[in-house]
């Protein structure tokens, strides 16, 4: 796929922006008491440790920035993922298991729940990410990335997208890149709200997020 044969129409980039700024911010307002609910429960569990969990990403044309995300794990859940990565439950170049022992008490729930990324409304906001789009990788997942796998790189990435209302961890990365690139070249504004409104049965606990 090449630049232009990305759905690049500059009317519906000008909705699909606004869309997410009023639903970010209807996001923030009306999901506050979440937000100090889960900060509350992380800190009590963890007094030491830090609320959010900040992570640099890349997004659009290879440009990184910081996520932000509620800790699931323990503090120095970096420092440990490197004697983890062989018990790897997903193919391709994502890294997860369904018994990471580094997830908190509360992670369990906020992961299970997909409250845990709330926080990104944040990044939607400032316009580092959109409601809708392909999930934003790791720098050293882009640093195996081939040409092909790099093309999910075209457009802003996404809160939610095809994968994780696909099957989420139970679709393998190859699936993932061939989803997303089938959302970057056919998307409009029914195909994201479509993808917010199946998303909310995410929210509610699906079988696949861990």
């Amino acid at each position: 796929m090449t630049a232009d044969q990305v759905n690049a129409n500059r009317t519906y980039l000008r909705m699909k922006r606004i869309l997410d700024i009023i639903g970010s911010l209807m996001g923030l307002i009306i999901l506050s008491p979440v937000f100090l609910t889960v900060a509350l429960l992380i800190k009590i569990e963890d007094p030491k440790g830090p609320v959010f969990f900040n992570q640099v990403r890349v997004g659009k044309n290879g440009k990184e920035f910081t996520i932000y995300k509620f800790r699931s794990m323990v503090s120095n859940a970096e420092e440990l993922l490197t004697n983890l990565l062989n018990q790897n439950e997903i193919s391709g170049l994502m890294f997860k298991i369904k018994k990471d022992p580094r997830v908190t008490k509360v992670g369990l729930v906020i992961r299970k729940t997909s409250i845990d990324e709330l926080p990104q409304l944040l990044n939607v906001l400032k316009g580092e990410m959109s409601l809708v789009g392909p999930r934003p990788p790791l720098l050293r997942e882009v640093a195996k990335y081939t040409p092909f796998d790099k093309q999910r790189l075209l457009v802003v990435p996404g809160c939610t997208g095809l994968w994780q209302v696909s099957g989420r961890n139970s679709v393998g990365f190859e699936e993932m890149v061939n989803l997303d690139l089938n959302y970057i070249h056919n998307r409009n504004l029914r195909l994201d709200i479509i993808i917010i409104l199946k998303t909310f049965i995410v929210l509610f606990g699906s079988k696949d997020a861990f």
